[in-house]
């Protein structure tokens, strides 16, 4: 541990802490560096020494901080343990009706609103909270099992920060054995979710004027059989794909998300422009759609290059996210049942970085604050009685941790 810095002072509860984090806007497009370098000031003063991994142009960071157990001050155990992760960033409010600033935190009756209020700023704060209590702990020399607190950008915008971090980690030489991610799951525990995988597809074609239609090829039309086409794929997932009936949808899905494409009506479009989304259940991968997809577009190429041979699709993958699996958490679900009270195991359509602790080989389940439902919308908030509970869970969690 570092020499603590007793010169600043900081928010003394979870609801401070959340006002304070809503503060400061932390939108995906924009830096989070004020956010990690005022809790990495924090971490200091407690006496840690969190580490950062920051992106190619230094303008974001992420921050993992350990509290170290055992009873030996100077070779504290940093192995093993339970990691609380978090992302600091969080998505736009362009064209939402707010009825407050939504970078600053308003409690109305029993609610607390701000953009980042349950996604998911009111685990971190939580979080946050806990840390003096497990550095006292620490001190005490009766932690059994180190606590790690792992923050993370860009998870909005494809979860690209967690795995720089766990490269970090890795290299290190650092494994915890388990991560709980804090998305809002109303403190209940998901064991499991789908993965996600973008694509654009670039149909290019060959302009015409729309009286010699044969003269052209059009990028619209054919990105039209191409959409269809997955549609159709789409439909056989739900019909005849691999089922899990514990998820709120027990099926893959195809989506077409956007779509653009000509210039005039008269004028055969030399370009389309699509992109789709695949979310996949944890039993499979882009390989149970891809070869189909691909085969289609081979077909379509064929076609568009008798009239025009530069003609043609391109197909590119722009996010990917796996699948946050339940075969190695056993262990881990079992302590989660007995800090919440409840044995029900929940799985959820919406993608996580649980599944990249998952594929570090780190047994990871979900509990956080707040409701999904309210995420990504206008007038954000997280009732007060589920940062309550978040504060008691963490505080049986950091209870877990110590020696018998």
């Amino acid at each position: 541990m570092t020499s603590p810095n007793h010169s600043l002072t900081y928010p003394r509860d979870s609801i401070a802490w959340l006002k304070c984090l809503i503060g400061l806007d932390t939108v995906s497009r924009h830096s989070n560096l004020a956010l990690i370098q005022q809790i990495q000031a924090y971490c200091e003063s407690l006496g840690l020494a969190p580490v950062l991994t920051f992106n190619e142009d230094n303008s974001k960071a992420n921050l993992f901080v350990t509290v170290g157990a055992g009873n030996d001050a100077q070779q504290p155990i940093i192995n093993g343990g339970i990691v609380l992760s978090g992302h600091t960033d969080v998505v736009p409010v362009d064209g939402q009706d707010w009825e407050s600033d939504p970078f600053e935190a308003v409690i109305r009756g029993d609610k607390l609103y701000g953009r980042g209020a349950c996604d998911m700023k009111g685990f971190i704060a939580c979080a946050l909270n806990l840390l003096p209590k497990a550095v006292a702990l620490s001190k005490q020399g009766v932690l059994a099992k180190p606590l790690h607190l792992a923050l993370s950008f860009d998870e909005e915008v494809g979860c690209l920060g967690a795995p720089l971090m766990l490269e970090e980690l890795k290299e290190r030489g650092i494994s915890p054995d388990y991560c709980i991610v804090g998305e809002p799951s109303s403190m209940k525990m998901v064991i499991a979710h789908k993965g996600i995988s973008v694509f654009r597809c670039s149909v290019h074609g060959k302009s015409a004027h729309s009286s010699l239609t044969p003269q052209g090829v059009n990028a619209i039309s054919y990105a039209a059989r191409l959409i269809g086409f997955i549609d159709d794929l789409a439909e056989q997932l739900a019909k005849n794909g691999p089922t899990d009936g514990a998820f709120d949808v027990p099926f893959s899905t195809l989506s077409v998300g956007t779509i653009e494409g000509g210039t005039a009506t008269n004028i055969v479009p030399n370009l389309c422009q699509f992109t789709f989304d695949y979310r996949n259940l944890p039993m499979m991968g882009t390989h149970d759609i891809l070869p189909a997809i691909e085969q289609k577009i081979s077909e379509l190429n064929q076609q568009m290059q008798q009239v025009d041979s530069q003609s043609g699709i391109q197909l590119e993958q722009l996010e990917s996210v796996p699948a946050m699996t339940d075969s190695d958490s056993a262990a881990l679900q079992q302590l989660i049942v007995g800090l919440v009270g409840a044995a029900a195991r929940h799985k959820v359509a919406y993608a996580t970085e649980g599944g990249q602790f998952t594929n570090a080989g780190i047994p990871t389940v979900i509990c956080g604050p707040g409701s999904i439902e309210q995420a990504h919308k206008a007038n954000e908030f997280v009732a007060l009685d589920q940062l309550t509970k978040c504060d008691m869970f963490l505080d049986k969690l950091l209870l877990s941790l110590q020696g018998k």
